[in-house]
C-alpha cells in the first residue's frame, strides 16, 4: 500500500519549496518552542520535531494552534504508538530512520505520508516506491551516492537527513535530492537566516 498520490505530491511539493528542513532534536520542550521560534522567524515554514524531545506531542500541538500555516513534521518515528500519537498530534507527515511497517499501516489509514528510511539501495528505493524516502545517514555515503540511486531509479523522490553540514546542502540538491534534513549545524546558536542563504548560494 502507498500513501495517496494527491497528499504526497503536495508534500514533495512542500520539501522542494523549503529545500532544508530543520531537524529539530534538543532535550527540553521549552528550548524546543523557542528553536522553532528562531526558524519560522528565518523563514523556513517546513520543520521536523522529533520524537526524542520530552513532551514532544504537546510542542508539535502548541505550534499548529500558533502557527497553522507551518507545516510540521514529526521525526524519529519508530513504532506505532508513536505514530498514533503524531496523528493526535496534528503532523502533516511524518519520518523515521528505518522501515516500520506497523508506524506505516497507523499512518496510511490516517493518510499522514511517512519519509522511511533506509541505508541500502534495496532500502531506499523500497520505500521510495510507497512515496517518499529519507536517505538516513546520509552523511556516511555522500551525495554521489544518492546520484547513483536516481542514475537508476530517476523517478525516485528522497530527501537526505544524518549529518549534512549547511554547506554540502546545495551539493546534496544538485545531486538531486528533493530536500535536505539538517540538525545541529542549522540550528546553532545566531543568525539563522543568514547561514541558510550563505549556504543556498554556495
Amino acid at each position: 500500500m502507498s500513501w495517496t498520490t494527491p497528499r504526497i505530491d503536495t508534500l514533495e511539493a512542500r520539501l522542494r519549496s523549503a529545500r532544508v528542513v530543520p531537524v529539530i532534536r534538543v532535550g527540553d520542550p521549552v528550548e524546543a518552542e523557542e528553536l522553532v521560534a528562531r526558524l519560522l522567524e528565518a523563514g523556513l515554514g517546513t520543520i521536523e520535531l522529533t520524537t526524542t524531545i520530552p513532551g514532544w506531542d504537546k510542542v508539535a500541538a502548541s505550534i499548529r494552534d500558533s502557527h497553522p500555516q507551518v507545516s510540521v513534521g514529526i521525526g524519529t518515528i519508530l513504532s506505532a504508538g508513536h505514530a498514533r500519537e503524531a496523528v493526535a498530534a496534528g503532523a502533516d507527515f511524518c519520518v523515521s530512520p528505518t522501515l516500520v511497517p506497523g508506524a506505516a499501516g497507523v499512518l496510511q489509514t490516517a493518510d499522514i505520508p511517512l519519509l522511511e528510511g533506509g541505508f541500502t539501495p534495496t532500502e531506499v528505493l523500497d520505500a521510495a516506491s510507497r512515496g517518499i524516502a529519507k536517505l538516513f545517514p546520509a552523511h556516511a555515503l555522500g551525495a554521489r551516492y544518492l546520484k547513483s540511486l536516481l542514475a537508476v531509479a530517476p523517478d525516485a523522490r528522497i530527501m537526505p537527513t544524518g549529518g549534512i553540514p549547511l554547506s554540502e546542502v546545495q551539493q546534496w540538491l544538485d545531486a538531486g535530492a528533493i530536500a535536505v534534513g539538517v540538525g545541529s549545524d542549522l540550528t546553532a546558536p545566531g543568525d539563522i537566516g543568514a547561514r541558510l542563504a550563505e549556504a543556498l548560494l554556495a
